[in-house]
Parts: C-alpha cells; structure tokens; sequence
C-alpha cells in the first residue's frame, strides 16, 4: 500500500504545514502581501483603513493585515510626536484613541476567534482519537467481513467528516490512522466483490482528483492552484487503495499534473524574487540620488529651488517601482525618507537664515530713516547733500526686507529725503552752473584720455582713483547732456585703465542670487531712480528754459512707478515659488 502515501508526492523542498493541516509554501505570505504602501499613509487616512477593515467579513483571517496597519500608525504618530509642537498634540491624540478603540476591538474579537478554533480543533481531535480506537478494535477483532466492512466504511465517513486537529497533533494523528487501514485491508479477509467494489470507487474518486489537478495546471493564478492542490493531496490521503494494477498509472497521473503545478509555482516566486532585487536597485540608486542632493552645498534660494524640483521628481519615480522583498523593503523605504527628511530640514534652516538675514537688513534701514530723519532740517546744504548721497548710497547696497516693511519704510525714508532737498532747492542760490559743470567734466575726460600709464601701479591705481574723485567732486551738469557725457567718462576711464575697469566692475558688480532678490534689487534700484528724478526736477527748477527737461523727467518718474507695481505682483509670484 505504500504505493498510496502520499509524502511521496513531488513538492518543493520548503513545504510547511500550517494550522488547517493544509500544505503551503512560506513565500505564499510574500505574495499575499498587501498592495498598499501603509508607510506613506497619514494617520487619518490609517485609522480610515483600519475601521473600513474591521468591517470586513472576512478581517478574522489576515492578522497580519491588521499588524501591518497598526505599526504604520504608531511608527508615524511617535515621528510627529517628536516633530510636532506641544500645541499641536491634541489632534493627534485624538487620532490615537480612535484607532486603539478599533485596534481593541479588533483584538479582543480575533482572541475570541483564535480560541474558539483552539477549541474546535481540540474537540476534533479528541474524536478522531475515538475513530482511531474504533479503527484499531476492528482490525483486531478480525470478525467476519459482512459485519466488519460496513462498520468500516463508517468509520472512514466520520474520519472525513471531522474538522482540523492541532497541527503539533496532525502528522501523528494522520500516521496512525493510515497504519489501521493499511493494517485492515492486508488483514481482513474481505471479499471478492465488496473488495473489488471498494477498490472502484477509490479509483473513481482519485481519476476525478487527477482531472481537478490537470485542469488546476493550466490555471494563471498559479497561487490559487497551489493551495487547491494542497487541498487535493489531504483529500487523496482520506481514501483507500485501489486495484494494484492501476496503483501506479493513477498515482503516477497525480503525481504528474502535481510536478507541473509545483515547477510552475517554484518559477513563478522565482520570478517575484527577481523582480524585487531589481525594484531594491532601483530604489537604491534613487536613495543615493537623495542622498547626494542632500549633501549639496547650496549657495542661494534659486539652487534649493532647483534641487527640490529634482526631488520631487525622484519621488515620483519611486511611486512607479514595486516592493522590493517583505525582508529589505521597510528598510530601503525608511533609507529614503531619512534622505529626504534631511534635506527638507536643511532647506528649512536656510530659508530660517533668510529671514534672519531680511530682519537684520531691516533693522539697518530703520537706522537709514533715523539718520534721515536727524539730517532732514539741516542748513548746511553741501554737507548734508553729500550725508544724504552716502545714505541713499548704503539705502541702495542693503539687501532685501520683509515685503510687508518695504513700501512703508521707502516711504519713510524718501519722505526725509523730498524734505531736505525741497528746502534746499528753496534755498538754492544763484551761481549754480550746470553748463559749467560740463565744460569741466568734459576737461577731467580730455585729461583722462591724455593720461600715459606709468607702469607703476602704485601710481597708476593712485591716478585712476584722482580721476574718479574729481569727478565725483564737480555738480550736476545740465540733464540732456547727463547720458552722454557719463558714457564718455566711462568709456575713457575703461580705455585708459583696463585693469581698474575689471576691478571696478568686480568690485561693484552684485548679481541677484536668485529670482526674488533679483526682482528686490530691481524694486529698490528704481525707487533710487525716482529720489534722483526728483532731485534733478528740483535743481532744473533753478534754471531758465528748464520745462521740457521737468516734464521729461516727470514722464521717466511716472513710468518708474507703473514699473514698480508690475515688479510688487513679479515679487509676490516669486515668493509662493520659494514656499512651495
């Protein structure tokens, strides 16, 4: 009979039996892992997955489910507790007890559960000891087989009809009851005809196992076959032998159809396991993406801005690869969020520095109005225009403020300004000489062409620095000539000294570091722009046959103004950019 034992049969090398006494795979858990990434949920939407899966019918058989959502939510509820101001734990403890209420619940109904299939299995257990003692009295009482047979064929039907034992128990169990019908049918003299009987029917059973497993092989979910095949083999084991002519033709068709459905699973995980070493890559090599991005050193806001595009899209391209194996795939996860993580607070602390920074620049301009504010009702007007040239100057080379600060302290500042200048030009005498002025530009630039390099840098640098004094020295000269006769200047200095021009230009030369402060800078050039319109309109106020210049430069301050309203939008736009 042993022809009919079914441990003969051909299954992979990792076979388990679990606790409904059904032969598994230990990679069947990988491929019922859940689908959703549980990591990446928030805590709301966690404890929603939690109460739509305690409703389910079905929730008693996936513990690991629930386990699996459970150290979701608490991993993620301990990391904001630890992020997350005092103020702000109220909503999550609220979160908290709402899940624990559903967790509890859940608990206390799968222990129920657990205990009652203890229970049954214990209860089944305890029968089918019975039917094996009842099995052994027949075989040893050996009576005649009109009597024997029939109490048999019972005890096979209730062996059939009893549920799951302890799976510690099983294999013994199963042993000792196949020894007592291997031993009734070698020692039973039973006859021909209910022999024979009894052998067709076997037979017929195990032809119509044999068609189940052959159709179960051409099945796609190849997992699904899997575990009905296990369910075919417990089955096989219930019945008898059949007529040793056709013991080995039936048993090597179920053996056959078995070897296809076990190569096709071995392949089938062999591919999963393929899959997930090279998902575990791709997400490897994103990890080190990350993880150079956020070893970056980053000089300005346009460069943060660059690389949090950059990540962004690296996440998204994380969301398109699948798990990598149940062993790696928390790991490799928690690798790239702490990579994330570190340049996200990394840009936090920058951007916490670039407040810093506009608060101090605030602070120096108030300190600008003050002094403004002190120099205003001056009458010393030559020095106090030179005081207010050098404070519109440092105006000018003080980076950006708060936005909301900017347009009040300008206002401020410029209404200090249009005092001094207005009683100066009310107070302006006579024998200011614009015309003049020009005539003596125009001389300073005829001697700087004339000028020969020395060699000596000492003294060429010393001559150049001459130049510029003087020229800084003379007024204003009429506004029509003012274009012309600075190009000129420029273009002679530049010809003249050409390493002092590159100097020059290095030294003054300050290029926004990013979109914002480029439009800040713009911003704040022309309210410059417009103080220096408005002063010329004052000394042209002096000068006969002046209105076409006034109405020019009111034109050239009217425009400036429109532009500054077009640069407030372009500045707010750029500042939602930084946020996001």
């Amino acid at each position: 009979m042993s022809e009919e034992i079914i441990p003969d049969a051909p299954v992979v090398s990792d076979v388990e039996e679990n606790a409904e006494n059904q032969v598994v795979i230990s990679d069947v858990e990988n491929a019922e892992e859940p689908k959703v990434n549980y990591a990446e949920k928030t805590l709301a939407e966690l404890v929603s997955i939690f109460e739509d899966f305690a409703r389910n019918v079905d929730r008693l058989k996936f513990p690991k489910e629930a386990e699996a959502i459970k150290s979701a939510f608490y991993k993620k509820l301990q990391k904001e507790k630890t992020e997350l101001e005092e103020a702000a734990q109220e909503a999550l403890n609220d979160l908290e007890n709402g899940f624990k209420t559903y967790y509890d619940a859940y608990r206390k109904e799968r222990a129920e559960y657990n205990a009652k299939l203890e229970k049954e299995r214990e209860e089944n257990l305890a029968k089918k000891e019975a039917i094996i003692a009842d099995l052994k009295n027949l075989v040893e009482k050996q009576e005649d087989v009109n009597a024997t047979f029939p109490a048999f064929r019972d005890i096979q039907d209730r062996w059939r009809a009893t549920g799951p034992v302890p799976v510690q128990r099983y294999k013994d169990v199963n042993d000792t009851y196949q020894l007592y019908v291997e031993q009734f049918y070698d020692m039973v003299k039973i006859n021909r005809e209910l022999r024979d009987l009894d052998f067709r029917k076997n037979l017929e059973a195990k032809e119509k196992f044999c068609e189940i497993a052959e159709k179960l092989a051409e099945n796609d979910n190849i997992v699904e076959a899997f575990n009905e095949l296990q369910k075919l083999h417990d089955q096989w084991k219930e019945f008898g032998p059949v007529a040793k002519q056709y013991r080995e033709e039936i048993w090597g068709r179920f053996k056959a159809a078995t070897s296809v459905i076990n190569k096709k699973y071995q392949t089938f995980f062999e591919g999963i396991k393929e899959q997930q070493a090279a998902n575990l890559a791709a997400k490897t090599v994103l990890c080190e993406k990350v993880e150079a991005i956020a070893q970056k050193e980053m000089k300005d806001s346009s460069d943060w801005n660059a690389c949090s595009k950059e990540i962004e899209e690296i996440q998204k391209e994380w969301r398109t690869i699948g798990f990598a194996s149940k062993k790696e795939n928390q790991k490799i996860y928690d690798r790239f969020r702490a990579a994330c993580d570190k340049f996200y607070s990394s840009k936090r602390e920058f951007y916490n520095e670039y407040k810093d920074s506009m608060n101090a620049n605030l602070e120096k301009k108030i300190a600008l109005c003050e002094a403004a504010e002190q120099l205003k009702s001056s009458t010393e007007w030559k020095k106090a225009t030179d005081q207010f040239i050098n404070l519109q100057k440092q105006w000018k080379e003080i980076g950006a403020v708060p936005r909301k600060k900017s347009d009040q302290l300008w206002k401020r500042f410029r209404a200090a300004c249009d005092e001094f200048f207005s009683e100066r030009d009310k107070n302006a005498k006579p024998e200011n000489d614009f015309y003049g002025n020009l005539k003596a530009k125009q001389r300073l630039i005829a001697e700087i062409e004339a000028y020969v390099l020395t060699g000596d840098q000492d003294k060429d640098s010393a001559a150049m620095e001459d130049f510029v004094q003087r020229w800084q020295a003379i007024g204003f000269v009429p506004f029509k000539e003012k274009d012309n006769v600075s190009k000129a200047y420029k273009a002679a200095m530049d010809k003249t000294f050409p390493d002092g021009a590159r100097a020059r230009k290095s030294r003054y030369a300050k290029a926004p570091k990013s979109e914002k402060e480029r439009l800040v800078q713009k911003y704040n050039q022309l309210e410059q722009d417009i103080v220096t319109y408005e002063n010329n309109i004052g000394f042209f106020a002096m000068s006969k046959n002046s209105e076409p210049l006034i109405r020019q430069m009111e034109e050239r301050i009217a425009q400036a103004k429109e532009e500054l309203k077009a640069l407030e939008g372009q500045i707010r736009e750029a500042e939602k950019a930084q946020e996001e």
